[in-house]
């Protein structure tokens, strides 16, 4: 983006929506903060049957898909390897704890969360759902071993584990 001028300052609301959230630009990539968690994000989907009943999936782990792709490419994509990690960075940064949108920017990175999910859902399991659900596991990564404990394995403290089920979202066709 430009820097602050009277045409930018005027016209920054049309510009922010455009550019947000996939042109996104901050000076992590060049100091990038390393992550202290591993974090497992799922989905489930809930589809109304025609005799009423609502059928609930199995959990589907979309960060071991992210993991695999990246795993076994030689040259993955910055998409593969950042978006689904990156949108969850922005919706925890600007909901907070309550998974209550408190700005239109909120609003938005809840909606592009909610789609990126319920497109990788869509893409890798058949079967039409009108509601998806997302939980993500964090996991704090083990600090490594001093040098003089003669071991470079991490050590063996534990962390307790953080677990975040976010509400259930309405999906429609056209991402809204």
């Amino acid at each position: 983006m430009a820097p602050p001028n009277p045409v930018s300052r005027q016209l920054s609301r049309q510009v922010t929506a455009w550019v947000y959230p996939l042109f996104e630009q901050n000076w992590r990539l060049f100091a990038p903060e390393p992550e202290s968690v591993n974090r497992q994000i799922s989905a489930r989907t809930a589809h109304t049957a025609p005799d009423g009943t609502v059928q609930v999936s199995a959990w589907f782990d979309l960060s071991a898909v992210d993991n695999s792709a990246v795993e076994h490419n030689v040259f993955p994509s910055h998409t593969t390897q950042n978006m689904l990690r990156r949108a969850w960075t922005s919706y925890s940064e600007l909901q907070g704890t309550d998974d209550v949108p408190h700005s239109e920017r909120a609003v938005m990175i809840q909606k592009y969360l909610r789609n990126i999910a319920a497109n990788r859902v869509a893409a890798l399991h058949r079967g039409a759902f009108e509601s998806i659900q997302l939980r993500v596991i964090a996991r704090p990564i083990a600090a490594l071993a001093t040098a003089d404990a003669g071991r470079s394995e991490a050590t063996a403290t534990q962390a307790p584990v953080d677990t975040r089920l976010l509400p259930w979202w309405k999906v429609t066709p056209d991402g809204n």
